[in-house]
């Protein structure tokens, strides 16, 4: 499955502990990127300076659903569930 266009869920629900290039100290759930771009595509997808858990994350129906708000929900719940 290729990513949704428009979409960037995966970029903004999740929180992520490891430095990302512009946020060093990684970023809060539900705090966009600071690498993605106006079409909420990441502006760092072929380089070596991703963080190894983005590109861990890989594009499925069960978790992007059939929709922007579907990949939402799907990843607010996995945030919550895996909350500290």
């Amino acid at each position: 499955m290729e990513c949704r266009s428009q979409c960037g869920a995966c970029c903004i629900v999740p929180s992520i502990t490891s430095s990302i290039p512009g946020m060093p100290k990684g970023k809060q759930a539900h705090v966009p990127c600071i690498q993605l771009d106006e079409n909420f595509r990441c502006k760092i997808f072929n380089s070596s300076e991703r963080p190894l858990v983005c590109g861990s994350l890989k594009p499925t129906l069960e978790m992007c659903g059939n929709c922007r708000e579907d990949a939402f929900s799907y990843l607010e719940h996995l945030e919550d569930f895996t909350a500290p």
